[in-house]
């Protein structure tokens, strides 16, 4: 199963949330993450991804680690991966569109769930509010709509 991070900036009553141009969940808004290189802890990957996707410098100890999250998509295995999430309330920079992501500032009670990954409505405002949280998501044979969601803390 391949391990990925995804990191959600928090300032204020808002979370930047990017629009995904390519691979892996195009088109779709979600956090800032990717794959963990060899060598790389969770911690690391999500800094660097963050500078990546978006150009925000974050040091750390400023990544807030919040739980796991298991995705198993039935009929492609090879999509299946376990998400390390953070959160982070202090950064350096300001959010730059990249050749991948396109950022913009929601407000955290008014979440574009509809233009997000479906299994999202069932933990991301949990997060985003601080919520240690350990679940286990199944999708459907479309490989959209969430089929199973089990909290498992």
């Amino acid at each position: 199963m391949r391990e990925v991070t995804l990191c959600f900036p928090i300032q204020e009553a808002r979370v930047l949330l990017g629009f995904k141009k390519h691979g892996f969940g195009a088109e779709k808004t979600t956090g800032f993450g990717g794959g963990i290189e060899v060598g790389e802890t969770p911690t690391q990957a999500a800094r660097r991804e963050l500078l990546e996707e978006v150009g925000l410098h974050v040091l750390e100890t400023n990544l807030v680690f919040t739980g796991t999250l298991e995705f198993l998509f039935p009929v492609k295995p090879n999509w299946d991966q376990l998400v390390h999430v953070f959160i982070t309330k202090n950064w350096t920079g300001e959010p730059l569109e990249t050749a991948e992501m396109n950022p913009a500032w929601f407000e955290l009670n008014a979440l574009p769930l509809e233009w997000m990954w479906d299994d999202e409505r069932y933990w991301l405002a949990r997060v985003l509010a601080g919520e240690q949280l350990e679940a286990r998501c199944v999708f459907a044979d479309d490989c959209e709509t969430v089929f199973d969601f089990q909290v498992l803390n």
